[in-house]
C-alpha cells in the first residue's frame, strides 16, 4: 500500500478529513485491486484478526479501511468473542469514516448471528457517555431492514435525544431514515411524537 501512495490523493484525503488523520492517499478501487493482487500472489490471510491488529498498528488511515474490509470479508466466521475486539477498534482513533463500517457491517453482522449478545453490549455502549459506542448502538441495525427491532431502535434514539453532538444527531435521523423504507408509518409517529434536533429530524424525513 505504501508502494502506491498518491500524494495528490492525500491532500485531498487529509483535508476532507480536517487533517485528523495521516493518508496515503489510495481510494477504495485502488485498495481493492491491491488486496486482489496480494492475495493471488501470497492467498487470503488465515487469522483475520492477527492481521487487523497488525493493520491498525499503521499510522495512516487506509490500514484501518483495509482492515475492516478483511474483517468484513470475513465475519460469518467469527467466533462469539469478537465483539470485544470490535468494541476495541471502534475506540481506536474514531471518527465516522471507521465507526459507521464497524457498526452497520462488522457488529450489525455479528450481532444478527449471536443476538443473545445484543442486550449486554447495546445496555453498556447506549448508557455510557462515549459517543462512537452510542453511535454503533443506534446505527447496527441499518442492514436488519425489516428484521429491525423497532422498540430497540426507538428506545436508543430516545437515549439520545438530547445531545447536541452533531454525529449523534446524524445517526438518529439516519437509523430512522433506513427503517422508514419498511415502516414508515412508524417512523413518522415517532417523530412527531418526540422534540428530536432539527438535523435528525430532517435525516429521519429526507425522503418523505
Amino acid at each position: 500500500m505504501k508502494e502506491h501512495a498518491n500524494s495528490k490523493e492525500k491532500q485531498v484525503m487529509e483535508q476532507y478529513m480536517r487533517n485528523q488523520f495521516v493518508f496515503l492517499g489510495l481510494r477504495s478501487p485502488k485498495r481493492r485491486l491491491i488486496y486482489r493482487d496480494f492475495v493471488a500472489e501470497y492467498g487470503k490471510p488465515q487469522d483475520v484478526m492477527v492481521v487487523a491488529k497488525e493493520l491498525y498498528a499503521q499510522a495512516e488511515r487506509e490500514f484501518y479501511y483495509m482492515a475492516i474490509d478483511i474483517l468484513a470479508k470475513n465475519v460469518k466466521k467469527q467466533p462469539v468473542e469478537v465483539v470485544d475486539f470490535y468494541e476495541q477498534l471502534i475506540r481506536t482513533e474514531p471518527w465516522w469514516d471507521t465507526v459507521d463500517l464497524l457498526a452497520s457491517t462488522l457488529v450489525g453482522g455479528h450481532f444478527a448471528m449471536y443476538p443473545e449478545l445484543i442486550e449486554k453490549y447495546n445496555a453498556k455502549w447506549i448508557k455510557g457517555d462515549d459517543i462512537w459506542l452510542a453511535r454503533t448502538a443506534i446505527l447496527f441495525q441499518l442492514k436488519y431492514k425489516e428484521k429491525t427491532d423497532v422498540a430497540l431502535l426507538f428506545a436508543n434514539c430516545e437515549k439520545w435525544l438530547d445531545s447536541d453532538e452533531f454525529f449523534i444527531q446524524k445517526a438518529i435521523g439516519w437509523a430512522l431514515r433506513q427503517y422508514a423504507k419498511f415502516d414508515a408509518e412508524a417512523v413518522l409517529e415517532f417523530v412527531e411524537s418526540h422534540a428530536l434536533a432539527p438535523l435528525s429530524r430532517r435525516e429521519a424525513l429526507k425522503h418523505f
